[in-house]
């Protein structure tokens, strides 16, 4: 199949969202938004129509019937989590193509619990956890512990307070989960202590799935006193010494080690069956030994974003990148997949 007219759909810049700081978007965002348009069009191969608007959206993706979508809407439609499945499953019933994550691998990998439970069975090591129904239940004796939700996006519900050491720790950050997010499930998850990496993926089975050098995140100018983990407030407020002192580097690590997390990211990759690229984060027990943290079907594309920079750890442009994304869905539509 020959992609020429692409049309790029990204979250809606006009609507409240709850993964950033204040529910709006601010001007990090934007600027990404434009890099990633200025990355595709000066590829200089695709007539290019960006939808950053959802009222109306579905039916002027119908009437323009582009040869492509590319499904850059991470937010879910109209900024909702919950309807990160829609916009697929609306191309998929028009018979629309669409680069990325099928409905269901969506709706998997956004149950973090369920996440765990497939790779544990894929002999994928994780972490030691609980399920609190409602953020309810008897405190689990797994200390120390980040508590999380267990449905949610862009680190929400995950602070700098989320490493919890004892009990009164525990019953507090479960008191700020039930006013934030009221009503939802928590987990209680082993807090790994050691290196966290990223490992990421562009292409498909079926083709060529070819796996990005792997990444670490770089902790080591936070503060003292603040856990070393990427929360909200690194992802959504550029005042936070989350933003501003946790650097992205290329991973050094053993050959075995690399192909370990090379191996469980292709296994899971397929086993979810995701599509066109994905990112899978890991990170290290007390032992070394690394475990699976999140499954991302539908990763952040943006030009500063994990898979750009383990994209350019293999010497891959960022316009290139995203036409990797392209091309790996013009070979699986091409195979009838």
């Amino acid at each position: 199949m020959a992609v020429k007219r692409l049309a790029i759909v990204t979250g809606d810049h006009h609507a409240p969202d709850p993964t950033k700081l204040g529910h709006a978007y601010g001007a990090e965002d934007f600027a990404a938004h434009s890099a990633m348009v200025e990355a595709f069009s000066s590829l200089g191969r695709f007539e290019i129509t960006v939808f950053n608007a959802h009222d109306g959206l579905l039916e002027k993706l119908l009437a323009a019937r582009p040869d492509l979508v590319v499904n850059f809407c991470d937010t879910g439609l109209f900024n909702r989590p919950r309807f990160e499945l829609h916009l697929p499953a609306f191309l998929e019933v028009h018979g629309i193509a669409y680069t990325g994550a099928p409905p269901q691998a969506m709706v998997t990998a956004f149950d973090k619990q369920a996440v765990r439970l497939i790779a544990e069975a894929l002999g994928v090591e994780v972490p030691r956890e609980a399920f609190l129904p409602g953020g309810m239940g008897e405190i689990p004796d797994i200390f120390p512990a980040l508590l999380k939700p267990n449905q949610a996006d862009g680190s929400v519900g995950i602070t700098q307070h989320s490493v919890v050491r004892d009990a009164a720790e525990a019953r507090a950050y479960l008191a700020f989960l039930a006013e934030i997010l009221p009503g939802a499930d928590v987990l209680w998850q082993e807090y790994l202590p050691g290196p966290e990496y990223g490992m990421g993926l562009i292409g498909n089975p079926e083709t060529e799935l070819c796996a990005l050098p792997p990444l670490e995140v770089d902790f080591s100018r936070l503060p003292e006193g603040l856990n070393p983990i990427l929360s909200f407030e690194s992802k959504a407020d550029p005042s936070s010494p989350y933003w501003t002192e946790i650097r992205f580097r290329r991973a050094e690590i053993e050959d075995e080690v690399r192909e370990r997390l090379e191996g469980w990211a292709k296994r899971l990759f397929h086993r979810f069956g995701l599509r066109d690229y994905g990112r899978f984060d890991f990170r290290c027990a007390a032992d070394g030994r690394p475990k699976l943290l999140e499954t991302n079907p539908n990763p952040a594309w943006a030009n500063d974003g994990k898979l750009a920079f383990m994209a350019s750890f293999a010497g891959i442009a960022y316009p290139r990148m995203l036409e990797m994304i392209v091309e790996a869905a013009e070979a699986r539509i091409g195979g009838g997949a």
